[in-house]
């Protein structure tokens, strides 16, 4: 007798094939979905019917199994498969994909998702997104650009904006010092036309003409006896000077009533660049500028080597009226000695801190040769120094008898940036023996020394970025420096299988999932980023067709239960007619 049973029993068939062929459809519809997860259906029996339960056996019967009979075929559930798909190189920076076990992690508003998909782009606030527009999540640099794993951040990488600047913090020399040439003597020397003051002035000491504490425009005017030389409101300004062959930068001292000699002396030597910390020159001469006070002359003595040389004219002390004219050129130097002795002068670049060009003039200058070697001293001077005196630092280099530098290895430069904006001060080491460039001191036809590396940079604006194995993302700038902007974070978790698809190729977490492991790429198993790249759908369509075929096939064979029950049900009919 046909039965219903059979009935209900194809039809579990039909609607459990029939989703099975829904799943398969989804995954062959995928198959060019970026890091796509492919799906499959399992099948499990419905409820039996039980007729008998059996029996064990006894002395007199060998026992019998269970009769039952099945009531057809229900869906146990769906499983993705998480294997990693084949990664595919697009060119493009801003495209990742995961070649391990993680899930980026993306944010939309307060709700945090996890994708595998990484076909970032950035948005108009330079922020990594998804194609839905999920900011991406990761790891920001703190001033230093030192990555600064905890919170996770938006990622933001500002191509065409983020601008860079590196202060120079280190110079090497290389070169040779000629020891053939002579030893320095003595440096420039000038005499300026000797200075008296005015009948009824602040009387100096007896036996002198004037002092250091004398107001200048209490100075007796020699082509004018009974005025003033200098009146409040002028200006002094040097001008046009040269040191060696370089110019010395226009300079001024403004004249009020309590302007004093010794403020002129020290205009002068700072103005000249002359380095006081030398000490006494060869020819006993001290470096500065000093007043004699029984004569009122101003001696004027500069440092020792020929680049070193002073070149002073009438014309280049100045005394100029409130308006800035000229109205006289008192001073009349004298030049009394040149500057001689075997030396070399090279310039530098370098920059500070806000990426601003600063040039520093470095000079060696032959002291002394003895039978330990030679001494030279180095002069560094930069006209950008900040304060009047150009003058930075100053020491001796020996050398022993093979033409090697004895000591030091290096000495420091501090140059003053005071109101620039720039870290002050900027302190520069000058190495002159090194792992892979030397100053020598040995004899050669000239001097000659250069600068060969230096670091420090200008100002420079991020150009493009790239990102590493470990999420690092390395930005490029247009002055040559590279910096981290940020670390792209993975998420992990103890349950793939849990996660819950909400479309997008994201997932959320699921009851099964377990928590999130917030973790860097190459840690805790989350695997490496692949930059450049994407991954793609992992299904597999020939498995995905056979799958077609048996799921066609058993559709086909539940309709044929059905079918075949109809039958037998029609017959019986026909018993009743």
């Amino acid at each position: 007798m046909a039965s219903t049973v059979a009935l209900f029993t194809g039809l579990s068939g039909l609607v459990a094939n029939a989703r099975n062929l829904d799943v398969i459809g989804n995954n062959i519809a995928n198959v060019n979905t970026t890091a796509f997860k492919s799906s499959r259906m399992l099948f499990s029996t419905q409820f039996s019917r039980t007729f008998s339960m059996g029996a064990g056996p006894t002395a007199n019967f060998g026992g019998s199994n269970p009769g039952q009979i099945g009531l057809g075929v229900t869906i146990a559930g769906t499983q993705r498969d998480f294997s990693g798909g084949s990664i595919s190189a697009t060119g493009d920076q801003r495209d990742l994909g995961i070649e391990g076990d993680g899930f980026f992690v993306v944010r939309r508003a307060d709700a945090t998702f996890y994708t595998r998909a990484g076909a970032f782009r950035q948005n108009e606030q330079n922020d990594l997104v998804t194609v839905s527009g999920e900011r991406v999540q990761g790891y920001g640099v703190d001033s230093n650009f030192n990555i600064v794993q905890g919170a996770l951040t938006d990622i933001n990488i500002p191509v065409g904006t983020l601008t860079l600047a590196q202060a120079t913090r280190n110079v090497r020399l290389a070169g040779n010092l000629n020891t053939n040439g002579a030893e320095a003597s003595q440096g420039a020397r000038y005499a300026l036309a000797p200075l008296a003051l005015l009948a009824g002035a602040t009387p100096p000491s007896p036996g002198n003409a004037i002092e250091t504490t004398s107001r200048l425009v209490e100075i007796e005017d020699a082509a004018n006896p009974g005025n003033s030389l200098f009146a409040a409101g002028q200006s002094i300004q040097l001008r046009d000077a040269h040191r060696g062959s370089r110019s010395i930068p226009t300079s001024d001292l403004p004249i009020t009533g309590t302007t004093t000699v010794q403020d002129l002396l020290t205009f002068l030597s700072q103005a000249l660049g002359i380095n006081a910390a030398t000490g006494a020159n060869p020819d006993s001469f001290t470096p500065g500028v000093s007043l004699d006070p029984v004569t009122g002359v101003v001696r004027i003595v500069g440092n020792t080597g020929t680049v070193n040389d002073l070149q002073i004219d009438a014309s280049d002390l100045r005394v100029l009226n409130s308006a800035g004219a000229q109205v006289s050129t008192p001073f009349g130097p004298t030049r009394e000695a040149t500057a001689d002795g075997e030396s070399v002068r090279t310039s530098l670049v370098v920059f500070d801190s806000l990426g601003t060009p600063v040039t520093v003039e470095l000079a060696m200058v032959l002291e002394s040769k003895t039978n330990a070697g030679t001494t030279w001293r180095y002069y560094a001077d930069s006209n950008d120094d900040t304060d009047l005196s150009s003058a930075l630092a100053t020491g001796t280099a020996q050398f022993d008898t093979a033409g090697r530098l004895d000591s030091p290895a290096s000495f420091a430069v501090s140059i003053d940036r005071q109101n620039t904006g720039a870290q002050t001060p900027l302190v520069i080491d000058v190495a002159l023996s090194s792992s892979s460039d030397n100053v020598t001191a040995l004899a050669d036809v000239a001097s000659q020394i250069a600068a060969t590396y230096q670091d420090g940079t200008p100002r420079g604006t991020l150009a493009s970025f790239g990102v590493g194995a470990d999420g690092v993302i390395v930005g490029a700038f247009t002055n040559g420096l590279t910096r981290p902007l940020g670390q792209v974070a993975l998420a992990t978790f103890s349950n793939n299988d849990g996660l819950v698809e909400v479309g997008s190729n994201m997932f959320t977490t699921g009851p099964n999932s377990g928590t999130p492991q917030i973790t860097s790429p190459q840690t805790l198993g989350a695997g490496r980023i692949i930059g450049g790249a994407l991954e793609l759908s992992n299904v597999d369509l020939s498995q995905e067709f056979i799958n077609l075929i048996l799921a066609s096939t058993g559709y086909s064979a539940a309709s044929r239960v059905i079918t075949t029950t109809d039958q037998l049900m029609q017959q019986l009919l026909v018993l009743g007619r």
